[in-house]
């Protein structure tokens, strides 16, 4: 006996349909712009510890890698650390609101960071087909650090192996973009004596961001976004300048300080936008590049913003290696 479907079943299904096609539509523009443009993602949070949104995660990275984006991940990894850290019986402490990491634990953190998120990330994109390739900040001296110190009290304290950017080499990135790669890049950078350092993910995102020319800089976080004077207004701020960011800075809360500055500073480093969205949300991330709407909060320059929504989307920002200069400020996971 052949099943025969009513018409009322084929007519919802045909309305399904349509819609689904006219939300591909919907992202024509934004595939125009942004096609063969570099988009630099960090990557924490509970979108990390998740299960199911680790897998969207990486389902939204292979989006953006066969609509034609050039998607480059920077992930930290501090639950991570935390646990191995608890595991192996080493003391973790916070001075300032950050890590203060010894010799040993820096070895664990290293080990977590390089040897086990950056892996599990690479496996789950790679499970679409070979595009990620892991990396760390230390290799071919991507990320270079310097030691980072706080005033607390009046006194300057040591955080022992916790890094400030200094310099960013951005070639071997370039090089895996160039040959249609996905780059993931744990938060260690080179120090100068020789050693390494564990720098903080947002920061290191912003840099990685300047010294490639990325269209956008996307950090996933564990909030919905800014918001201007929490918690006695929960109203998002959708969109802001970089005059209106530096304002705020000073009233923010410590937590929100560190990605919002580097919001700023990769847009003041010629980044046209700089977002930050709710990593908890699945598919946040295509929401934010492929919708009229968007997610979370945008730190935009006008003039970068307008270039880069003017067209000319086929031909990807040139990465600027003499940018890596500047340094950058922030602390470790």
């Amino acid at each position: 006996m052949i099943a025969r479907s009513t018409p009322s079943t084929e007519n919802q299904a045909r309305d399904v349909a349509i819609d689904k096609a006219a939300n591909l539509i919907e992202a024509l523009p934004w595939l125009s712009r942004f096609h063969g443009r570099t988009v630099v993602v960090k990557y924490g949070g509970n979108a990390m510890v998740s299960e199911e949104l680790r897998v969207r995660f990486a389902e939204s990275i292979v989006f953006l890698h066969y609509a034609g984006l050039r998607p480059v991940v920077v992930h930290g990894g501090g639950p991570q650390i935390s646990a191995q850290l608890d595991r192996a019986g080493v003391e973790s402490t916070f001075t300032a609101g950050l890590r203060v990491t010894t010799d040993e634990a820096m070895d664990i953190v290293r080990m977590v960071l390089t040897g086990q998120v950056n892996r599990e990330i690479v496996g789950l994109v790679n499970q679409h087909g070979p595009f990620a390739v892991g990396m760390s900040g230390e290799d071919a001296n991507l990320l270079t650090a310097r030691r980072k110190t706080v005033e607390v009290d009046g006194e300057t304290v040591d955080l022992g192996r916790v890094g400030e950017i200094t310099g960013v080499d951005p070639g071997a990135v370039a090089a895996l973009l160039a040959d249609g790669r996905v780059p993931v890049v744990s938060s260690v950078a080179r120090a100068d004596d020789g050693g390494v350092y564990n720098v903080n993910a947002d920061t290191a995102a912003s840099a990685l961001a300047v010294a490639l020319g990325a269209s956008k800089l996307i950090m996933l976080t564990d909030v919905e976004g800014l918001f201007s004077d929490y918690p006695h207004n929960t109203e998002l701020v959708s969109r802001l300048d970089v005059d209106e960011l530096r304002a705020l800075l000073p009233s923010l809360s410590s937590g929100m300080v560190p990605k919002m500055e580097a919001c700023l500073h990769a847009v003041e480093g010629g980044v046209p936008q700089a977002h930050i969205i709710d990593g908890r949300l699945p598919h946040s991330l295509l929401l934010e590049v492929f919708t009229d709407q968007g997610v979370g909060t945008m730190v935009a320059d006008a003039e970068l913003e307008a270039a880069l929504l003017a067209g000319n989307g086929h031909t990807p920002r040139p990465w600027r290696p003499n940018d890596t200069t500047a340094t950058y400020t922030g602390g470790a996971q």
